[in-house]
């Protein structure tokens, strides 16, 4: 019998466990909406066999990189069709992670200001999202405190406009094979030992640059990528 540790190993995307006990049974299957690029269409998917087949590809894993851009020290950039997330370290230089975009994540872009850090955030969905998933036959709760099971993942940076909070959060997941996806829920989305190593970077007040969907970057920045990667498949 599986224990309870090692069946949220598998929620959790564990592959060992996977590996030992085959897919995940029936009573924890669950259905989401991915974007399938080859196809250019949104598909339902069972996550179940994302869960011990995918692997989220190299490109997306952490890297420090050069860039030009005009944006201070400290800004972080959102590049939302590339998935991935810049923090401006020092001149021309960031920090590149990969992130998981969500239906909420698409839905704004501008410019905006963390005001608020939370450590295992507590998750309050909005209301639209549960009333969304509630046709879909999943009631969601009203919140839910932080811990390895929460979506919002093991740390959550908050984005205002002014006083406004926008409702747009990049914060870690609970789901670490959505990384380099678009998915039908959450807003950015970033493996939690990522997100920790961010949230310790960052300062309350820093800049948030987010470039949505079929905008173009290279008013906000460009990466200097290697010449060699075309040949040796890395930047």
């Amino acid at each position: 019998m599986i224990s309870r540790r090692d069946t949220l190993k598998v929620l959790l995307g564990g592959t060992a466990i996977a590996t030992n006990f085959g897919l995940v049974s029936n009573a924890f299957a669950q259905k989401e909406r991915v974007y399938n690029y080859a196809d250019q269409r949104w598909e339902e998917v069972d996550l179940s066999v994302i869960r011990t087949d995918r692997r989220v590809p190299s490109k997306y894993n952490r890297k420090n990189v050069r860039i030009n851009t005009k944006h201070p020290v400290g800004t972080i950039i959102i590049h939302t069709d590339k998935k991935f997330l810049y923090h401006i370290t020092s001149k021309n230089k960031a920090t590149r992670y990969g992130v998981g975009v969500g239906r909420e994540g698409f839905a704004w872009n501008g410019d905006a200001t963390i005001k608020r850090k939370a450590e295992w955030p507590t998750w309050t969905p909005p209301a639209e999202m549960r009333a969304r998933e509630k046709e879909k036959g999943i009631i969601l709760p009203i919140t839910q405190k932080g811990g390895i099971d929460n979506p919002l993942g093991a740390r959550a940076l908050y984005l205002y406009q002014g006083n406004r909070d926008t409702l747009y959060r990049i914060h870690g997941t609970n789901q670490p094979w959505s990384i380099g996806l678009n998915l039908s829920s959450g807003c950015i989305r970033m493996l939690n030992k990522d997100v920790e190593h961010l949230y310790e970077k960052v300062k309350l007040g820093s800049k948030v640059v987010v470039v949505g969907p079929g905008q173009k970057s290279a008013k906000n920045f460009s990466e200097n990528i290697n010449p060699l990667a075309a040949i040796f498949g890395s930047n």
